[in-house]
């Protein structure tokens, strides 16, 4: 992404400055999160990475080609912060439906699902429905339905924002564990200073809107990451940094206050 900007709204309404000059370039196989306040453009951000909002400004690419196409070669998968999985269908047929309807369905999909659904601990649950799973569960089976697709580019919106507290730590545990065997590229969103921490290879802090980058913190924790890794001083103190960079004394439209 180079450049981007995005304006809501018009001179009838009043125009919204959701973000201004934002650029980020992500390296394949890196674990990149989106930290910053309520309303900075986060989820814009990604929703213009998914080409799902043409921005005001600015271009992106993903594998040379712009989202759209990269959308139609079914190369990003999308969690969201609810699972959305249709509740009359089994897991089994929630991952099915995706590789259906995107013409992908072929004599080798049951396998790719079953490999998929044994990589996130849900073999077992492969013939239930989703009120019959865990939040946690549904999640995991929402990121296997993604993964089902083999998506060059993964992006996570909060997936783990309605979870409490040790269930979330348990599903972070889980998702490096995903990562670490299919090395996708991962652009994730969080609230949670130490989540992005202990799941990413980079972190980047943005402002309140219009939102721009105020830092690109390198996490040198060392892969694969332990989770006994939290309690470590050298963990919390990238937590404190950048909790102190999105002090909102710190930063006033982006630049240091």
């Amino acid at each position: 992404m180079h450049g981007i900007s995005m304006v809501y709204g018009g001179p009838s309404g009043g125009a919204v400055t959701a973000l201004e000059n934002f650029g980020l370039d992500i390296p394949e196989n890196q674990f990149v999160s989106l930290i910053g306040p309520s309303g900075c453009g986060k989820s814009t951000a990604l929703s213009i990475m998914a080409g799902l909002l043409q921005p005001t400004a600015g271009t992106v690419l993903i594998n040379g080609h712009p989202p759209l196409a990269a959308r139609r070669a079914h190369e990003i998968g999308m969690v969201f912060q609810q699972p959305v999985l249709l509740p009359w269908r089994t897991v089994e047929a929630n991952c099915a439906l995706l590789l259906t309807v995107s013409g992908q369905w072929n004599a080798d999909s049951r396998r790719r699902i079953a490999e998929t659904l044994a990589l996130v601990g849900l073999s077992e649950f492969a013939r239930r429905y989703p009120h019959e799973l865990s939040g946690g569960m549904r999640q995991r089976a929402s990121i296997a339905r993604a993964l089902c697709l083999d998506p060059v580019l993964m992006m996570m919106d909060e997936p783990f924002a309605a979870l409490d507290e040790f269930s979330r730590h348990a599903m972070n545990v889980e998702l490096l564990n995903i990562w670490s065997q299919r090395r996708k590229t991962i652009v994730f969103i969080t609230h949670s200073v130490a989540e992005a921490v202990f799941l990413s290879d980079r972190v980047i802090a943005m402002s309140p809107r219009p939102g721009r980058i105020v830092a690109d913190v390198a996490i040198e924790l060392g892969r694969p990451r332990d989770p006994e890794i939290r309690y470590a001083s050298e963990f919390g103190d990238y937590v404190t940094h950048l909790q102190r960079l999105l002090e909102p004394g710190f930063v006033r439209g982006g630049r240091p206050a």
